[in-house]
């Protein structure tokens, strides 16, 4: 075995290992969660929903890929565990994290956006955390809905066709979208519920020990410093410039 057979061999036992059951489940005829990655993201967007939806029973989570090569996210590496040919045409949900620069250029491939839309077309739910909103709606997967997004990038979902709310967790139909980043875990209890019930979800929650108590107020640009929020806006200005661009592009070919 070549050592980039063994990664990948690794990569999907431990991806195996988070759900319920642990590698003997990824063989139980269960439905599926496909969690799309691609260079760049950030990592908590898929974590947070990752390690909440892999403990509803029924489903199993997968992560799916262009191909089978490492993705390496904004703080680290991890292997797919299946490729956007390999992903079966029914999935009961499908779930795309954000992130800056590797988000702009998935709302310009082909080949993810063909996925989404062949995937999203017949999906029970079409999910999102933070801008991998921008992704879905640079598929048209958001059109006429109402989505939740970072709060920077609500103007960019405008031109994707979508109504931005700024809540942590929107649902709309079979859309079910959160905001910024650490929204993840609520977007996933959220959605783990209505997937199962209220009841596992709690338990799940509470296997977890989410009960948040932030050690500032300032995750909002309406709590945080004045100087703080504007910081954080020009940081952000090119990657909104460009994602906006993009928007542009994909709103032209509808």
């Amino acid at each position: 075995m070549n050592r980039r057979t063994a990664l990948q061999t690794a990569g999907a036992v431990a991806a195996a290992s988070l759900l319920p059951g642990g590698v003997n489940a990824v063989e139980e005829k269960s439905k599926l969660i496909v969690m799309v990655a691609y260079q760049g993201f950030t990592v908590l967007d898929l974590v947070g929903p990752l390690q909440v939806l892999s403990r509803v029973p029924g489903y199993r989570t997968v992560i799916v890929a262009e191909s089978r090569d490492p993705i390496v996210t904004d703080c680290l590496t991890l292997l797919p565990s299946m490729t956007f040919e390999e992903c079966p045409q029914e999935v009961a949900v499908l779930f795309l994290p954000g992130g800056l620069t590797g988000t702009v250029k998935a709302m310009s491939d082909p080949e993810v956006i063909k996925f989404l839309q062949t995937r999203g077309a017949t999906a029970e739910y079409v999910t999102s955390v933070c801008t991998g909103s921008l992704i879905l709606g640079a598929a048209g997967l958001l059109r006429g809905y109402k989505a939740a997004t970072h709060w920077s990038s609500r103007e960019v979902l405008k031109t994707l066709g979508a109504t931005p709310v700024a809540e942590r967790v929107v649902i709309d139909r079979n859309r079910v979208t959160g905001g910024g980043v650490t929204a993840g875990i609520d977007f996933g209890l959220t959605l783990a519920a209505r997937l199962s019930n209220e009841a596992n979800a709690q338990g799940i929650q509470l296997a977890l020990e989410y009960d948040p108590a932030p050690p500032f107020h300032a995750g909002t640009p309406e709590t945080a410093p004045a100087a703080i929020t504007e910081r954080a806006r020009k940081r952000l200005t090119p990657f909104l410039e460009s994602a906006q661009q993009a928007a542009q592009a994909a709103a032209s070919r509808w």
